[in-house]
């Protein structure tokens, strides 16, 4: 509805048409403020360059060399894929291990923020909070697929967010390996007794669980474990699997690959970002980051899976020795894994309570994998063999 005003232009055919009315009070405000409303703008302009001007740029630290794809190939996916949603607005400049921090230090150079964001693995920080480990990978755990569901349908990113408040830093899952092999030994484990003095490049929450058996863990970055094997100072090594191992040569100092890897079924990586930086970041680019995030988690595992049976070929034919861990060594790992975490949840309440919502959630997801995937599998996969065979 028109207000008070007078009419300052009149139709020329005023009889057939209406009069058309003009605010002059609008114009007349309109043409005062002009010089101010433009001035603004050119403020607006000046004082957001970070988004105008392409100008929110971070640093990326892996905890993997370059050398390993499958692992530090997350950081340059993250990075392009959020450069090519924000249309160069948002870069990211990934750096491998040792580049800027050594590769297990990561987590500290994004809490004290030396660098806004890193790429790593939970399991290698225990020693600050035992309750990481439940966003890295648990020995008898779960797949990758129950990772997922863990933490997106349960109460895992509830509870891995509460973890990581507590030290400056958000953590968002960005890649996975999928299934790892139980390790590369000298000579053939038959029983757990064989466990004794063995000195092993393990990480995580395996290395606590061997120690159990005897074994001696060490906690070495990846491009120091076949220096360390040639030379004697460990016995034993895990890392990944068939494509990284091999890349890696342990085939060619420890010849026994062991079977099934009962330590990790399977290892998620996850972007830390510095908690303070992540609350700058307008809601469109953290956004951007959770996305560039979750295809970086596909990519990773589908990246392994393809390459890993080739490599496992490769490795055969090259000497390789694979080995099936016997019952008895299973649960011998079995029970020292239970001990563990239930020594961990008496020294720490936090662990306790994730530890207790996992194994509630473990067991359910089991018993439908159980039905769905692993008795399907046994059951198609020597059909499928025969056939090819053929």
């Amino acid at each position: 509805m028109l207000s008070a005003g007078k009419v300052v232009a009149k139709n020329k055919n005023a009889g057939s048409k209406p009069l058309r009315w003009i605010r002059e009070d609008c114009m007349t405000i309109s043409r005062r403020n002009f010089a101010r409303l433009a001035a603004t703008s050119g403020a607006v302009a000046v004082a957001s360059p970070a988004i105008a001007q392409g100008a929110i740029k971070w640093r990326l630290a892996s905890s993997f060399p370059k050398s390993l794809d499958g692992l530090w190939g997350a950081s340059p996916t993250i990075a392009k894929y959020v450069s090519d949603m924000s249309d160069g607005k948002f870069t990211i400049e990934p750096f491998a291990a040792g580049e800027i921090v050594p590769g297990l230090q990561v987590l500290d150079a994004v809490s004290n923020g030396t660098v806004e964001c890193g790429h790593s693995y939970g399991g290698y920080y225990i020693g600050k909070n035992p309750a990481l480990i439940f966003d890295g990978s648990l020995p008898f755990g779960m797949t990758p697929r129950q990772q997922n569901a863990w933490y997106m349908y349960g109460d895992g990113r509830k509870l891995m967010d509460e973890v990581y408040d507590s030290m400056g830093v958000v953590s968002i899952p960005a890649g996975n390996t999928g299934g790892q092999t139980f390790g590369w030994f000298r000579k053939e484990l038959k029983s757990p007794a064989d466990f004794n003095g063995i000195k092993m490049r393990v990480a995580g929450f395996g290395g606590k669980v061997l120690s159990k058996l005897g074994v001696v863990p060490q906690q070495i970055a990846a491009g120091d474990i076949y220096p360390a094997l040639e030379k004697g100072t460990i016995d034993a090594a895990e890392w990944v699997g068939p494509y990284d191992d091999e890349k890696l040569g342990f085939h060619k100092v420890a010849k026994y690959m062991h079977l099934p890897g009962v330590l990790e079924l399977e290892a998620n990586n996850s972007l830390y970002i510095n908690k303070a930086k992540w609350a700058e970041l307008p809601a469109a680019n953290q956004a951007m980051l959770r996305a560039a995030c979750a295809y970086a988690l596909l990519d990773m595992l589908a990246g392994y899976d393809a390459r890993n049976p080739k490599a496992l070929t490769r490795l055969v034919a090259n000497g390789a020795q694979l080995v099936s861990l016997n019952p008895e060594i299973l649960r011998a790992l079995h029970t020292a894994l239970e001990q563990v975490l239930d020594e961990e949840a008496a020294k720490n309440e936090q662990f306790k309570s994730v530890l207790e919502n996992w194994r509630a959630f473990r067991a359910v997801q089991h018993r439908w994998f159980s039905v769905a995937d692993a008795r399907t599998e046994i059951s198609v996969y020597p059909l499928t063999t025969a056939q090819t065979n053929l």
